[in-house]
């Protein structure tokens, strides 16, 4: 394993760290506890010592929480960043109210690295600030509680200049990946944050996966031109490494074969390996995938639950689908991902209300709504009716 230093802390970080917002489920649902404590001792045993979570990430903290439990000493190994929602905080005593909910499930004393949860303007901040957040952190800060404070963000560049200039902030975190140089926080973003002595902690390496599976034609071929026993997934992540502003990207690994697959690609990853010709490669990548990538969804489940349930992030999913692995793999995955044809009925954007809680909950900031019209046109054309009207019959 490699490893970057944070310079406010003195810390040595794994340059792979773990996210755990898409840890494995049973069934869909809940944690497997099981299959999560075997990948995290397995990831600690690796080298991997930065594990991140947050407060409203379902199950989450309590399910990382529980294998410090079962594995005592395993916390000790590792430094643990989790996050405020600050929008649900109203006064001063929220700050405690829900911090104090992270330490007990995640089975801790103390937060190493603590993040307000997608900040995304000065104004948040601002309101923050009115509730005494400041001084908040100051006390948490004397007693120990929080080693390193920062923020992740979703917003437009402006805004993230604003604030990294608004306080004194040990760390941020970004999404950034090949296909996002210039969006929201951006290269610009990364490099002036890295100027001012703040670590900066990448999420989204493989933008919710699109990166590394269902990829538009002609990708994987590209890629095979620079290396052929290199992955989609492992040109994305060294991409990122190649950047020395980088200190680390989180991977939400979920399967042996993806720890495995990253900490392989990690133990080499070093600042400025890649050549000229494999930049180049990547960038007729982007050019493939920006001919075929409609709707910039990352499948964070942020806009979810949908009050009519519709399967917001499915639905774009299928769609770009469509585009990048044809019509047939996109309206296939569409029909599932929706229950189109099932009997339990239709959770597609023909069910969508325009009540726009989704829209205010997108980190992306997609216009949902309207993106869902888009989908509609293409995904459930006229002739589609009477198909789905006889697989609906013959469910029942």
């Amino acid at each position: 394993m490699q490893y970057r230093n944070d310079v406010k802390s003195g810390n040595n970080l794994s340059i792979l760290g773990y996210g755990c917002m898409r840890l494995p489920r049973s069934m869909g649902t809940k944690i497997d506890v099981d299959k999560t404590e075997s990948l995290i001792m397995s990831a600690i045993d690796m080298g991997i010592n930065y594990f991140d979570s947050a407060y409203i990430y379902p199950g989450s903290e309590q399910a990382v929480g529980d294998v410090f439990r079962r594995n005592k000493g395993a916390r000790e190994k590792i430094y643990l960043a989790t996050k405020l929602p600050h929008s649900q905080c109203k006064s001063f005593v929220d700050f405690d109210k829900f911090f104090d909910v992270s330490l007990s499930r995640l089975e801790t004393d103390w937060i190493d690295y603590y993040l307000i949860h997608n900040i995304g303007s000065l104004t948040a901040w601002e309101r923050l600030k009115s509730n005494g957040i400041e001084k908040w952190i100051d006390d948490k800060k004397a007693q120990g509680k929080i080693r390193q404070i920062g923020f992740s963000f979703h917003g437009p560049y402006n805004e993230f200049n604003a604030l990294i200039d608004a306080y004194d902030w040990d760390f941020t975190q970004i999404q950034y990946n090949y296909m996002n140089e210039n969006y929201q926080a951006g290269r610009a973003g990364l490099v002036r944050a890295h100027e001012k002595g703040m670590s900066v902690v990448v999420m989204e390496p493989l933008l919710g996966g699109k990166l590394a599976t269902s990829l538009p034609k002609g990708v994987e071929s590209v890629f095979r031109q620079g290396d052929k026993d290199s992955s989609p997934a492992a040109w994305a992540l060294r991409w990122i490494w190649n950047q020395p502003e980088v200190t680390l990207l989180l991977s939400g690994m979920n399967s042996d074969a993806q720890l495995n697959e990253n900490v392989e690609t990690a133990k080499t990853a070093v600042p400025g390996m890649l050549t000229d010709k494999e930049v180049a490669i990547i960038e007729r990548v982007v050019k493939i995938f920006e001919e075929s990538y409609k709707i910039p969804c990352t499948g964070c489940n942020y806009c979810l639950p949908c009050p009519n349930n519709v399967n917001i992030p499915g639905s774009f999913a299928s769609y770009n689908l469509s585009f990048a692995s044809g019509y047939i793999a996109g309206i296939t995955s569409y029909m599932t991902g929706t229950a189109l044809t099932s009997k339990e009925g239709n959770f597609s954007g023909s069910n969508c209300i325009k009540c726009g809680l989704c829209e205010q909950a997108c980190p992306q900031k997609i216009k949902i709504m309207g993106a869902l019209e888009t989908v509609l046109k293409r995904m459930e054309p006229f002739w589609m009716k009477p198909i789905i009207s006889v697989v609906r019959k013959v469910m029942k």
